[in-house]
């Protein structure tokens, strides 16, 4: 695409060109948390929004705000996070994907984006969100994993168990037990949609759908599911914890790395189902004899 025609509206110091159009652009995104301090835009540190909106600047001309569907802590990976900010109408909003992509580092990805309705909001029109949180319990590191799962090898884990823990969570609770200090949300009401546990050979994967998710709920949640799996504390006491309250009995969250955020769901979404429903890939390890029986 010629610069030209890229920053036509630049020229004026504003997106409001002499035209005075403009548009609401939805942007599908990937990112691998790894070498970021999270979503937000901070201080002195690297986040995705800010090198998404960098971006912007380069291409329109002055700075863009963009607004997600929720923020991921430092280390945190997303398969489909949802974005979306305000363009100038005269570069076609299923362009911007190319147009970012070719500004952007390797650790970020737009995989689609597209025009909204100017009422649509990246966050407030989302109906829910949907995590997944992947343990590698094999006793034998392995390089490829490392960045993607959190290698829990110290005692075996039990997935029926943490599955009876998680079912009680269904519904709408109060889960201040999973509320990390420093959130400016002013109550811990939660609409947990589904809580599932299921294991693939040595991976484990809880997924964990809601409206909205407490500032590091999922982390501090699983933190406390591993004492279960591996038999210190039972699921009705898990459940009785976070009924009660006890922030204090919770001490440990589980390390970043596991963590993506898998998907979010809107009523009236512009993406094909293949764009955005099920895109990080899952862990999988063959057994030895399959592998074997792959080289004759």
């Amino acid at each position: 695409m010629p610069a030209s025609f890229l920053r036509k509206e630049s020229d004026s110091n504003s997106v409001n060109s002499s035209e005075g159009q403009t548009q609401r652009v939805a942007l599908v995104i990937q990112y691998l948390g790894t070498h970021f301090h999270g979503w937000q835009r901070q201080p002195r540190h690297r986040t995705v929004q800010q090198e998404i909106e960098q971006a912007l600047q380069l291409v329109i001309g002055q700075s863009v705000t963009l607004h997600g569907a929720g923020r991921t802590d430092s280390g945190v990976h997303a398969a489909a996070q949802v974005a979306h900010f305000d363009a100038p109408a005269h570069i076609p909003a299923h362009r911007w994907a190319n147009i970012l992509n070719s500004r952007l580092p390797q650790d970020i990805l737009i995989r689609a984006s597209a025009a909204v309705d100017q009422n649509w909001h990246a966050r407030f029109s989302a109906s829910w969100r949907r995590y997944r949180y992947t343990l590698y319990t094999d006793a034998r590191p392995n390089l490829f994993v490392r960045p993607f799962a959190w290698h829990y090898y110290h005692a075996p884990l039990n997935e029926a168990l943490i599955q009876a823990a998680l079912e009680p969570l269904m519904g709408r609770h109060h889960l201040a037990a999973f509320h990390r200090a420093g959130s400016s949300r002013p109550h811990s009401w939660v609409d947990v949609q589904a809580a599932e546990c299921l294991r693939r050979g040595p991976f484990v994967e809880i997924e964990l759908q809601a409206s909205g998710f407490l500032y590091g709920m999922v982390r501090l949640l699983v933190g406390m599911l591993i004492e279960v799996g591996q038999g210190e504390r039972s699921p009705l006491e898990f459940t009785e914890i976070w009924r009660q309250q006890r922030r204090d009995l919770v001490k440990y969250a589980a390390p970043p790395q596991g963590l993506c955020l898998l998907r979010v769901g809107y009523p009236d979404f512009p993406f094909p189902h293949d764009i955005w429903y099920d895109t990080q890939p899952r862990l999988a390890l063959p057994p030895i004899g399959d592998l074997a029986s792959c080289f004759g």
